[in-house]
C-alpha cells in the first residue's frame, strides 16, 4: 500500500474546500488534464467526476467515484485507470496546530493494476503522491509557493 503524508500550511477547512470542488480535481491530481461532474453532487457518496488523461496526441477519459465521505476529514475515491483497472485512494485530513496534515493511502482494487502491483509499482505511486500533495499544497496555501519536501514523509503500512 502506498501511504504518504504532507503538512499543508492551511487549515483543514481550506484543504477540504479544494478537495470538495470537483471542478478543481485536475489542478491537484497528477496526470489529469481536465475534470467535469458526471453524476451526483461532489463529494457526496456515489457522486462521480469524469477526467481526461493526455498522452501526447492521445486522450483517455476515465471516472472517479466517491465511495466514502466524512465531510471535512475523509474522502475515499475509486479511480478508474483504463486497462489498469481501478484503485482505492483514501485522503484523510487532520488538524495539526493551525495547519493540516494530509494522509493519502492508495492501492489497486480491480484489474491489471493488482497483478502489476509490486515494489517498483509502489515506488511510482509514491512519486505520484509526492507530486500530487505538492500540487494540493499550492492550491491551498494561497500563494505561499511550493514547499515540496517540507513536512512530508513516508508512512509504512
Amino acid at each position: 500500500m502506498a501511504v504518504r503524508h504532507r503538512l499543508i500550511k492551511a487549515s483543514p477547512a481550506r484543504v477540504w474546500e479544494v478537495l470538495s470542488d470537483g471542478s478543481r480535481y485536475a489542478e491537484w491530481v497528477v496526470g489529469t488534464s481536465s475534470s467535469q461532474p458526471v453524476s451526483g453532487q461532489w463529494p457526496q457518496q456515489d457522486s462521480a467526476i469524469g477526467y481526461e488523461v493526455r498522452l501526447g496526441p492521445f486522450r483517455v477519459g476515465n471516472e472517479t467515484v466517491v465511495r466514502r465521505c466524512q465531510e471535512g476529514s475523509v474522502l475515499e475515491l475509486e479511480a478508474a485507470a483504463g486497462v489498469l483497472g481501478t484503485a482505492r485512494i483514501a485522503i484523510e485530513l487532520r488538524e495539526w496546530g493551525e495547519h493540516c496534515l494530509v494522509l493519502v493511502d492508495e492501492h489497486p482494487l480491480q484489474g491489471a493494476g493488482g497483478a502489476l502491483h509490486n515494489v517498483g509499482f509502489e515506488a511510482l505511486i509514491q512519486l505520484r503522491h509526492r507530486a500530487m500533495l505538492a500540487r494540493l499544497a499550492r492550491c491551498c496555501e494561497d500563494g505561499a509557493g511550493d514547499t515540496e519536501g517540507v513536512g512530508e514523509g513516508l508512512a509504512h503500512a
